[in-house]
């Protein structure tokens, strides 16, 4: 029975208890070294392979938990994982942890006294001229090397070569402007403006000392002169006044003519800054001063006739042809072609030409009254009002007195509305016309295209 029971526990007849290990078929079991022969071999637990392993020992081995892991050490070793490589070279477990752990990283701290970690590098942008931008990804502001300049406003418009800005003028421009250009040039134009008040001055004071007889006469009549004797003496002193009063006013429109014409050269150059002498005035004013005369008795004789019907229509011919004179001058053209081209510049700014000039023409006014009221006291004008009744006879005296008074406020007044016209003229071309263009070119300066 021992022999038997052997027999099939070697040939594996029987099955061996769970855990001892099978020997081979046909093979004894051999002692292991260190053991005597004869004893039983030490029990090992049976490794599992995949051709031994039950069922159960694999649902045992899958519902297995991790081992804890002992206080102070490390978790054990995991198997082995292939490497992967980023494209620029950077090591990975794999793409999918990578982009896990990018997603999910956080930024570091920075430590105190140490910068912000340097970023990712960045491509650089060009500018136009081939000049690199500043760091930052951002296009570079204007005045960065290289990069093209963005105009800014410029209050004096394309600039300022003269007494005023190239560019459309407001009301108080122009009122500087004027008054800019006599401080510039006082010289030439208060000299010349007194020259031609003093001799308009001179002509009006032998003219109006023709009528002092008559005033005279008139003055001596008492109350018991008859019907008659005032009807001669009112007529004697109405002929002489009519006389006197037709060539002072020839004479003060051709001083008014010159002036104009003088002053309008003086302006030009004036507004493009260069020099300017009584020589090259009258230069470019000498060609022109018949057809300035011409016209300028054309817009007066238009303007007194209009002013006999209404002061309205009076009005319309004052302002559209207001700007005929500083256009015959500047533009060289005719008479008729003047006209025209002041009535084109000023329509649609029929009210704002007329608000100036008549400002400008307010100003002087207030500027003549507030001179000539010292010399109106001395020639006795103001004793007429304190004696109605009584006809005052005004002496030489009374008449140079008088003159000089109005030689002053000629030489003042009259170049201040003069050079008022002028730049109301360059302001509307420079409105309509563009032409603070060509003012710039003309002065040497590089408009902007």
């Amino acid at each position: 029975m021992s022999e038997t029971r052997g027999a099939m526990t070697q040939t594996g007849g029987s099955p061996e208890p769970e855990g001892a290990e099978t020997p081979k078929q046909g093979i004894p079991a051999q002692p292991e070294a260190g053991q005597p022969p004869g004893a039983a071999p030490e029990e090992r637990p049976a490794a599992s392979t995949p051709e031994t392993a039950t069922p159960a020992a694999v649902s045992e081995a899958a519902s297995a938990t991790p081992e804890t892991p002992v206080p102070g050490q490390g978790p054990p070793p995991g198997p082995p994982q292939t490497e992967w490589r980023a494209p620029d070279g950077s090591r990975s477990s794999t793409p999918e942890a990578s982009a896990s752990e990018a997603a999910s990283a956080t930024p570091e701290t920075p430590v105190p006294g140490q910068g912000p970690p340097p970023g990712p590098p960045q491509t650089e942008w060009q500018a136009p001229g081939g000049a690199q931008q500043p760091p930052g990804g951002t296009p570079p502001p204007a005045g960065y090397p290289g990069y093209p300049q963005q105009p800014q406003w410029n209050p004096h418009g394309l600039g300022k070569p003269g007494v005023i800005a190239l560019r459309p003028l407001n009301l108080g421009d122009i009122l500087d402007g004027s008054i800019t250009t006599i401080r510039r040039y006082p010289l030439l134009i208060l000299g010349v403006s007194a020259v031609v008040a003093v001799i308009t001055a001179a002509l009006s004071f032998l003219l109006s000392s023709l009528v002092l007889p008559d005033l005279e006469q008139v003055a001596t009549l008492g109350p018991g002169a008859t019907e008659q004797e005032l009807r001669n003496a009112a007529f004697g002193l109405l002929g002489d006044a009519l006389l006197t009063l037709l060539p002072t006013l020839v004479i003060t429109l051709l001083g008014h003519t010159f002036l104009s014409g003088f002053l309008t050269e003086v302006a030009g150059k004036a507004v493009l800054g260069r020099p300017v002498d009584f020589k090259t005035s009258m230069r470019g004013l000498a060609p022109r001063l018949l057809p300035l005369l011409g016209l300028t008795v054309l817009y007066t004789l238009a303007t007194i006739v209009a002013a006999f019907f209404c002061l309205l229509p009076a009005v319309v011919p004052y302002i559209f042809w207001a700007l005929a004179s500083p256009a015959l001058i500047l533009e060289r053209g005719t008479v008729r072609q003047a006209f025209s081209r002041s009535v084109k510049l000023v329509s649609g700014s029929f009210w704002r030409v007329l608000g100036i000039l008549l400002l400008a023409a307010l100003i002087g006014w207030m500027i003549s009254s507030i001179v000539q009221v010292p010399f109106n006291l001395g020639s006795g004008v103001f004793s007429q009002l304190s004696n109605p009744g009584k006809v005052v006879t005004p002496s030489t005296g009374d008449l140079l007195l008088s003159s000089v008074g109005s030689v002053i406020v000629q030489t003042v007044v009259a170049p201040f509305t003069s050079l008022v016209t002028v730049l109301v003229y360059i302001d509307q071309r420079m409105r309509r016309e563009g032409m603070d263009i060509e003012l710039a070119r003309a002065a040497g300066m590089t408009p902007p295209r």
